[in-house]
Parts: structure tokens; sequence; C-alpha cells
């Protein structure tokens, strides 16, 4: 699979990454043994790029990557975890997103002690010696604290050779500007901003990323469902879809389907024809879904798709003529 730099760090990405939130139990329970033939059908098909995170499982997706990963050439696959969270133990489970989660506390903290103490964590967890790409993960409320010392304790370690790039992942595009212009990142992880049912990306985030040579991992490419498959019950940002956006969604996937290109190939390549995107992100809770993935990202779309969703109304010629 083809690899891209991630801006100046010297890590190369494929160009589609495994996202690892789902193996944590994102929404359903997945099994040890699921979570492990998921990793290792993504490896079959060439991607080598993973991303994980404390806040995963509460620590269940790195412990799951780390071991599927242990026996692979590290040489090979570029990990990327997040600082932000530290888990703390807890009497019982959070009643959150992530099934079968151990009984902890997810605790904020954006300190340069806390990162470091964040990442000692994850390395125990994963079981390896480094990560390649560190995030600082949805500082929305802490953006002061992530831009003075968090993104700040990421660059030294980068600077020390402990991790290869730095980077920060969040749902939100206005704040990754920022962050962009006001930090020394590598890369940023926008999630749901960059779709064809969400540019808010587009205007000032991707332009800044690709003025200073920072690149951009787009995730949520399905806006978490709704764009791979419209139907009623359908999730659009982690909650059940309004019924106008699953509207749009199928007047979308109708536009494609008179081109032959199935709604969540036109998602994904959408995602990916955008100058300033490197690398999409795309969740798998099993081997099947690895290879529909992939199988999305590989396939051509033809050019007079986005012509035809302008002419509909369903895409910005902005939006077209920027991807």
């Amino acid at each position: 699979m083809e690899r891209r730099a991630l801006g100046a760090s010297g890590v190369a990405v494929t160009r589609v990454a495994l996202g690892c939130a789902p193996l944590g139990g994102l929404f359903a329970p997945v099994s040890e043994e699921q979570a492990r033939a998921t990793v290792d059908a993504a490896w079959e098909l060439g991607v080598r790029t993973f991303d994980t995170a404390p806040h995963y499982g509460a620590g269940v997706s790195e412990r799951r990557v780390g071991a599927a990963l242990r026996t692979r050439p590290r040489d090979e696959l570029v990990l990327c975890t997040k600082v932000g969270r530290l888990l703390v133990p807890a009497a019982a489970p959070s009643r959150g997103m992530f099934a079968g989660e151990p009984p902890v506390e997810r605790v904020f903290d954006f300190s340069r002690d806390g990162v470091r103490r964040s990442l000692a964590e994850s390395l125990e967890r994963l079981g390896l010696d480094r990560v390649d790409v560190v995030h600082v993960h949805d500082p929305d409320d802490h953006m002061e604290q992530a831009i003075a010392e968090a993104l700040p304790a990421l660059v030294e370690l980068r600077e020390q050779g402990a991790i290869g790039a730095v980077g920060a992942g969040m749902n939100a595009a206005a704040p990754l500007a920022r962050i962009v212009r006001a930090a020394d990142v590598d890369c940023v992880l926008v999630a749901g901003r960059h779709t064809l049912l969400d540019q808010s990306a587009d205007a000032e985030l991707l332009p800044v990323c690709r003025a200073r040579g920072v690149a951009v991992i787009a995730a949520g490419v399905f806006n978490s469902g709704v764009l791979a498959d419209p139907r009623p019950g359908a999730t659009f940002e982690y909650e059940p879809a309004p019924a106008a956006t699953i509207e749009r969604a199928r007047a979308i996937a109708a536009v494609c389907a008179r081109r032959g290109v199935a709604l969540a190939t036109a998602a994904t390549a959408f995602a990916l024809r955008h100058p300033a995107v490197t690398c999409v992100l795309l969740g798998a809770r099993s081997p099947a879904e690895v290879r529909a993935d992939v199988e999305a990202a590989a396939t051509p779309v033809p050019e007079a798709l986005w012509d035809d969703l302008v002419g509909e109304r369903l895409l910005s010629e902005e939006a077209a003529a920027a991807a």
C-alpha cells in the first residue's frame, strides 16, 4: 500500500490506517479473538498504520493492538496513540460508548507530567518500546494548557527521539487550526469534519495545514456510520442520525449509484482526494469490515461524480473544487 510522509517528521503512513476504537468495544463488545483477527486482516491487506488511544475501551484497545502487533516487524509499522486522558482505578466501569471496559475513571490531564505519564502507561499496555505518532487528544476544554504544556512536552520527546511525530486529534476543525498556527505539530487528526456531509474543515483547517506542511489524517469519514449505510437507526456523530441527515445521505447514495459507485467508496474517495489529506483513518471491528474499508479506498471514482453531486446541490462547488 502507498505510503506518504507525515509532514517533515520522517514518519511515513499508509494511505489507509486502521482505527482501533472499535477494538476497544465501541458501541458493542468485540472478543479478543475478533480483535486479533481484525488487526491480522489489516496487515495482510497492506495496512501498516494503526491508531489507538487510552480512551478506547479504557485501555482495552491499546492492549489488544499491542498484542496483535508485537510479533510484527517493528520498522514496518506505524503506531499512533494519544495523550490527555489518564486512566485512574474506579469502583465501577463508566457507562459510556465502550462495552466491557475495566473499572476506571478517565481524568483529563494536559500537563507536561501528565503527558509523560500517559505515554509511559500506554507503552506498558501496548507492550512495546515506542510509538511513532502521539496526538494530544480532545483538548477542547483545555486548549491553553494543551498549547502551553502538552504539545511542547511532545515536541521535546520528538527531539529526544522517543517519538517520531507530534499531532493533535479532535472532532472540531477551528481549534485544530489554532493548534497548527501555535504549535510545532507534524500532523492533525480531524474526525468527521471533512466528509460528504460536513466540510467544516475545508474552509480554514485544510488550507492552513497545506500551507504549513502539516499532514492531515482524515477520520470519521462515514460520520460514525450514516455514510456507510444510511438506514433507519444509523448513527451520525455517535448518536442516532436525524431523519434529515439520513435522507441527505440517501440522496448522495442515489447519485453515487447512478455512476456505479458505492456510498462508502465515495465517502472515502472524497476524503483522500484533497491535497492536504495524507491518510484516511477507517475504523473496523472485524476482518470483513477491514476488507470493505480497504476495497473502498482502492476503488477508483469517476471525476464526474463530484459534478453530479454539485448539480444535485448535495456538495458545494467549493468543496468539489478543493477536493
